[in-house]
């Protein structure tokens, strides 16, 4: 495997190194992150198929995965963890972005859409001095072939890129001989590779070559730095191709699945028969398919001993890379995330049909792939960090996959890009520190209906999806399908005491006050998008309401010299004060760091606003939890940047940050014009503070 050698623009972020950054670059832990494609939440042994197989009930088959469930044992569950969309594209796009549906730019059913040129996991651990690798699906690349796709990995933060670049590439688990979907094209950065892929089982050839660029950073002592890996399985998805034989022995270095490198036979499982290897768990499995004892049972259907053996295969690639990390002596020192990208689906591509009821892979929930409901976006999560995160924990805080960007940042010791939608977990995984509350919020617009599956109850069963939207308070969840306007209301469930979303609190005295609260809320907390239309769109903001209306604005300095806007919540402010205006009287201009203007903005009307921002740094405008104007990523100073909102008349909570650069003097203009007001500077009349 050849090495990537960075762009000069890389280097140069790569150089930095943040005053929040007390670590020396060796000590910072490596960072896997192992993503599914439909693997469901009750897919996983410890998540669920576990429970069944005490059950023992024998119309109620179970699987296996007993690499996860030591993973899980050592580290940590994630049982209320949430992927940011129940379908892979906008799901791998706000993992990547750290955004939410409310905020990225591949929202939907935008499959090979560009991923916006933003913030990344790759850039922000490129800049904190780590080597990035990405391996598998991408599917998110936009128009183009080879270099000129404007969101190749290798333009998204990752030094090195081994996989399949389309997203419908990923639907054929055999790229060269193409066996259900017809051949497809695998790229090593710019460069197809395909010819000499003969027998690679996509899980297999993903994973060995993961374990072998591994190895290359460790043993080449002129790169001693941290690695992350982002290894995207395209599998269990659809297709439910098989292995061409068992899992090799042992693992790690010397066991396992190994990279050979050698055109026609690229790993060691490239020989035998293509798409014919199924476990020995499932070869001879048996089901009581009538849940009749007094009849013999029958041996499972073929394509589910196909989906048994590919979640298996993953589970062993898991286990394979966890050996590999021991083998290296860097397992100590090493971070571990497994989650997927969705709730299972019911898609196969094969002439038998397949149904996720079999397994019950989507736990005790009602939904799947493409549903809001719980069984759709509620994901298996496992995290793991010997040592640190203490063994066998359960985590029960809610969370969701934009979480993963603030949390890497933290891990690695720089504060994360302040447009982020996500916080870090870091407190919550390894028990130290307050856990800030994050915002759980998806929405997703797909035709059809939810499947008419016996598990789920007779009010799910063949709903109508259409628009859809969740948001998540608590222990409480605001669940709308089918949104006509802004005025339907959400059914709210206690989703701990009630997983299958049976009860609607919605209707219970008192509840009104949280149901206005959630359509406030999910207003403030997004950004509408043209390629995604929503029926509440054009709603205005709502105020929020503030007894205290004392004229000025609060500000915060932050010293540091950081690559970005920074995410200020975990930094430690040397100076604060008050001023009447948006200028920067008292604040340090001789230090590096960000200064954080916080107060209200008093719109006078309602309707729809214009504001405009230049500055002579990086800076970001926020109001309530929506991104408004990002002079951050790639801003060159000077250049005005603009958007139109609409407000509601009244206070609108915002945060203004200015990254403050050492013997430069700091200058920034905020106009606005809208309802009766020309384009003019905001005037100090509108600014309030608590």
């Amino acid at each position: 495997m050849r090495k990537t050698i960075l762009t000069a623009i890389i280097v140069s972020i790569c150089l930095f190194s943040c005053s929040t950054d007390q670590k020396s670059e060796s000590v910072k832990p490596n960072i896997i992150l192992v993503f599914t494609d439909d693997f469901g939440y009750g897919d996983m042994g410890a998540m669920f198929q576990n429970k069944r197989g005490e059950e023992n009930k024998r119309n109620n088959p179970w699987a296996f995965t007993p690499k996860l469930d030591i993973l899980a044992q050592e580290g940590a569950l994630l049982p209320q963890q949430y992927c940011a969309a129940p379908v892979c594209a906008p799901s791998r796009g706000s993992l990547l972005t750290g955004l939410s549906q409310g905020h990225a730019n591949v929202r939907d059913n935008q499959f090979d859409k560009a991923l916006a040129d933003n913030h990344t996991l790759g850039t922000v651990l490129q800049a904190a001095g780590y080597n990035t690798a990405a391996f598998g699906k991408w599917g998110i690349q936009g128009k183009g072939k080879g270099p000129d796709w404007p969101a190749h990995p290798n333009k998204r933060g990752f030094d090195y890129y081994y996989g399949y670049i389309r997203h419908g590439d990923g639907h054929e688990h055999y790229p060269k001989e193409g066996v259900y979907r017809g051949r497809k094209e695998v790229y090593e950065d710019y460069n197809e590779v395909s010819a000499g892929l003969d027998k690679c089982y996509t899980a297999d050839l993903w994973t060995a070559a993961a374990k072998q660029w591994i190895i290359d950073q460790k043993q080449d002592k002129e790169a001693d730095k941290p690695f992350f890996v982002y290894l995207a399985f395209d599998t269990p998805h659809a297709v439910l191709e098989l292995p061409t034989q068992a899992y090799p022995e042992g693992g790690g270095l010397k066991g396992g699945l190994q990279w050979l490198g050698e055109a026609g036979h690229m790993i060691n499982t490239a020989s035998g028969e293509v798409d014919s290897y199924i476990h020995p768990d499932y070869m001879n499995a048996t089901w009581d398919d009538d849940n009749n004892q007094d009849t013999p049972e029958v041996p499972w259907p073929d394509v589910y001993k196909r989906y048994a053996t590919s979640t298996r295969r993953i589970d062993d690639a898991v286990g394979d890379l966890v050996q590999l990390l021991k083998d290296l002596d860097i397992d100590e020192n090493t971070v571990i995330i497994f989650a997927s990208d969705n709730g299972p689906s019911k898609e196969s591509y094969l002439e038998e049909g397949y149904s996720p009821e079999f397994f019950q892979s989507y736990g005790p929930f009602d939904g799947i792939k493409r549903d809001c409901m719980e069984g759709g976006i509620r994901v298996p999560v496992v995290a793991w960090w010997p040592r640190k995160i203490p063994a066998g924990q359960i985590i029960n805080t809610p969370s969701i996959s934009y979480d993963w960007l603030p949390t890497f940042a933290e891990i690695a010791g720089v504060p994360a890009p302040v447009n982020t939608n996500g916080v870090s977990l870091v407190p919550s995984l390894t028990g130290g520190g307050e856990q800030k509350e994050g915002l759980v919020y998806v929405e997703y617009f797909q035709k059809g209906n939810t499947p008419k599956y016996a598990d789920f109850t007779e009010e799910h069963q063949g709903r109508r999806r259409n628009q859809m939207q969740m948001i998540r308070f608590g222990d409480l969840v605001g669940l709308r399908y089918d949104i006509q306007s802004h005025n339907d209301d959400f059914q709210i469930f206690n989703v701990n005491n009630d997983p299958q979303q049976t009860t609607n609190l919605a209707l219970n005295m008192g509840m009104d006050l949280v149901q206005q609260e959630m359509k406030d809320k999910v207003l403030q907390s997004r950004r509408p998008d043209a390629t995604a239309p929503r029926p509440y769109d054009n709603e205005l903001i709502p105020a929020v309401k503030s007894n205290n209306q004392l004229p000025g604005i609060k500000w915060a300095f932050y010293p540091g010299q950081f690559p970005w806007v920074p995410d200020v919540s975990g930094l430690s402010e040397e100076k604060r004060g008050i001023v009447e205006k948006l200028v920067f009287e008292g604040i340090p201009d001789e230090q590096n760091g960000v200064v954080c203007f916080s107060g209200y903005i008093k719109a006078p009307a309602d309707g729809e606003y214009q504001l405009k921002m230049d500055a002579k740094s990086n800076a970001f405008l926020k109001l309530h939890g929506c991104n408004v104007i990002d002079e951050d990523y790639g801003y060159s100073a000077g250049e005005i940047r603009s958007e139109t909102i609409r407000l509601q008349a009244g206070m609108h909570p915002f945060q203004l940050y200015y990254l403050c650069k050492k013997g430069s003097q700091p200058k920034i203009n905020l106009r606005w014009s809208g309802p009766e007001i020309s384009d003019q500077q905001i005037p100090s009349t509108v600014f309030f503070m608590d």
